[in-house]
């Protein structure tokens, strides 16, 4: 295409946007809502996936040892136990930090009661692995493992835990999908409208750019300018707004409930918009031109 000609059909796009400015205004306010909705079900989505997913590297398996076992056959037992899939950390507790944390947990307002231990460890055959996992689902496959397991007595584990977690991540995600396909749809649908106004309009002057040779790439072309534009106006404006938006509420829901902190831990903005902000952008372009298609081959034909 030459240069002359792809700014012959910008410019006639825009014109296109301004004849039906009101038609257009309503198309842009659509996909801005719509792009404004899928950023807001997304931030919620990768924030409670993220939240999920720190939950998750909390989840841990606890391994007792048999009796008699040495510190040295603890240790390969520890360097199996980590080398597995499904592990992520492993952490060795031994009798006497087990006692120390008890001690300091439940007997912290009655220290004296504690002295009456003091050379004898009640928790001497507490020693023990934690063992935290990659993904909580896989509890079950490395509990199994962990039983058939030599030099292993116990292995206390947190199942209601791991796979309410999984539960949760997954339906989380289908409602998403659900909704997001739900607003592409009717972004769409509106922007198809809006052109097939267009080209209404022009359907005269169509007629007779045909009739003195024009072809269909050429009187099609400012109609996917058109949709393309709106498309790309209406995915910019909602950006802007979740940008500022975001910051604010998780400002806010921090301060207001700082005594969960420990659970309410939100992604840095920045790692939130990397990827929202081309796949909005990809979004409104892309609802743009699937609209001017339909639209155009439906219409066109003149």
């Amino acid at each position: 295409m030459k240069i002359r000609s792809l700014f012959y059909h910008i410019k006639d796009g825009f014109k296109n946007i301004y004849r039906n400015r009101m038609f257009s205004l309503a198309s842009i306010a659509t996909i801005t809502a719509c792009i404004f909705l899928f950023g807001i079900l997304y931030s919620i989505v990768v924030n409670f996936q993220y939240m999920i997913k720190k939950a998750e590297n909390e989840v841990c398996v606890t391994v007792f040892f048999d009796e008699g076992l040495s510190q040295t056959e603890i240790n390969k037992l520890g360097d199996t136990i980590s080398k597995r899939v499904e592990v992520s950390n492993v952490h060795f507790t031994s009798a006497e930090e087990a006692w120390n944390n008890f001690r300091s947990e439940y007997f912290k307002d009655y220290p004296e009661l504690a002295e009456g231990f003091k050379d004898d460890n009640p928790l001497a055959n507490s020693a023990s692995f934690e063992v935290y996992l990659n993904d909580a689902s896989m509890q079950s496959t490395l509990v199994t493992y962990l039983e058939n397991l030599d030099g292993i007595r116990q292995v206390n584990r947190s199942e209601i835990t791991a796979s309410s977690l999984s539960s949760a991540a997954k339906l989380v995600g289908y409602v998403a999908a659900a909704i997001i396909i739900i607003l592409l749809a009717v972004s769409i649908f509106l922007i198809t409208n809006t052109i097939v106004i267009g080209i209404t309009v022009r359907k005269d002057e169509i007629s007779i750019m045909k009739f003195i040779g024009a072809t269909d790439a050429f009187v099609n072309a400012p109609f996917f300018v058109e949709g393309i534009t709106i498309g790309l106006i209406g995915s910019i404006i909602p950006l802007a707004v979740l940008g500022y938006m975001y910051q604010g509420i998780v400002g806010y829901v921090l301060n207001k409930f700082s005594v969960l902190s420990n659970i309410l831990v939100f992604m840095p903005v920045q790692d939130v918009f990397r990827v929202l902000i081309p796949i909005s952008i990809a979004l409104g372009i892309g609802i743009g031109a699937i609209g001017s298609s339909f639209a155009v081959h439906k219409h066109a034909n003149v």
